[in-house]
């Protein structure tokens, strides 16, 4: 039997690798976090997005198409337990 999660537990994570233990995983959820806070339509414009591992943080970015001037979506992710440790965008 396994104990109910609340909104106050800490992550539970059983994996050496981290929760976020890869790429796909990281882009997955910064997608999913920055089409809530900029729109579905703007981080559609941004893709692909691309992960690297910085230490034990997720950086994910948007890209912009060759020629294309502005700013893209940047968020971190903690590779240990999911957390989001920061979320800005370029102008």
């Amino acid at each position: 039997m396994t104990s109910p999660v609340s909104a106050d537990s800490e992550p539970v994570c059983f994996s050496a690798d981290g929760c976020v233990a890869t790429a796909d995983v990281a882009i997955e959820i910064a997608e999913a976090v920055l089409k809530d806070i900029y729109g579905a339509e703007q981080i559609e414009h941004e893709k692909p997005l691309v992960a690297h591992l910085k230490g034990e943080v997720w950086v994910v970015e948007g890209t912009l198409p060759p020629g294309r001037k502005g700013g893209v979506a940047e968020i971190w992710i903690s590779r240990q337990n999911g957390e989001i440790l920061k979320v800005i965008h370029g102008e």
